[in-house]
């Protein structure tokens, strides 16, 4: 049973929200969530814990976002994501979160250097929905969010040269995400991620997601889409970093 003191108590709240606003549509604050609760629990507690909190939240981003999405693209990443999931249930024991999330954040990292600095990006013509493409981020999406709860810069690595509109790009990965957090709850049960499972504290926590998924949904509508896609490129490379810094940080 996790301790309900003040500061997890306070940190529990905070990570939450977070996990709202990114499902209200703001740029990947919710990949912020888990880490800033290890904090003060174990990183295995944090992700079983905010879990349901992410399903919660992801069925208030269902509503806010139903006809705001790309069908195509849930089309193809959608099935491509449940197989990554598989797979990270299938090599669980063996798999290491820190190394996977390292590659990712690898790419992350070249994928904004070119976006920012590339000629050859800012002259290319827009990106398509292809299906190799989908199916190969759309593997390490399902992969990385089961492994790390890090699946946001490999989605962002598909659909941003696809340069969707701004609602259309934040329900297509609302809806992405809702449905591949579902998919995860089987594994994590499996698994007995649920052992000592904070019924409570997770009830506790669904008000202030579901308060910051209606609060990222307005912030979402009145953000620029200039400011909107330079968020999601900022916060992308962020978390690239962060993915490299924790494998780095793992090997010390």
């Amino acid at each position: 049973m996790i301790e309900h003191t003040p500061l997890i108590l306070a940190i529990a709240v905070a990570s939450a929200f977070l996990v709202g606003l990114s499902k209200g549509g703001l740029p990947s604050v919710g990949t912020l969530a888990v880490p800033l609760l290890a904090l003060v629990i174990s990183p295995v507690t944090a992700a079983a814990l905010l879990l349901p909190i992410f399903v919660a939240s992801d069925m208030v981003g269902l509503y806010l976002y139903r006809r705001d999405y790309s069908a195509r693209n849930l089309a193809i990443l959608t099935p491509a994501a449940i197989a990554g999931v598989t797979i990270g249930w299938y090599f669980s024991a063996s798999l290491s979160s820190v190394f996977i999330g390292m590659l990712v954040g690898a790419v992350g990292v070249l994928f904004c250097l070119n976006a920012w600095f590339g000629e050859r990006y800012r002259a290319a013509r827009v990106r398509s929905a292809d299906v190799p493409g989908g199916i190969f981020w759309g593997v390490l999406t399902g992969l990385t969010s089961f492994v790390s709860h890090s699946g946001a810069p490999p989605f962002q690595m598909y659909v941003l040269p696809q340069r969707l509109q701004k609602m259309t790009f934040a329900g297509t990965s609302t809806i992405l995400f809702a449905i591949i957090n579902a998919v995860k709850l089987v594994p994590y049960w499996q698994l007995n991620q649920f052992a000592h499972f904070d019924v409570p504290l997770v009830l506790g926590l669904a008000a202030p997601a579901i308060i910051g998924t209606i609060a990222g949904r307005q912030l979402t509508r009145m953000i620029p889409d200039g400011l909107f896609f330079r968020l999601v490129q900022i916060t992308l490379l962020l978390l690239s970093l962060k993915l490299i810094w924790d494998y780095v940080a793992s090997l010390i």
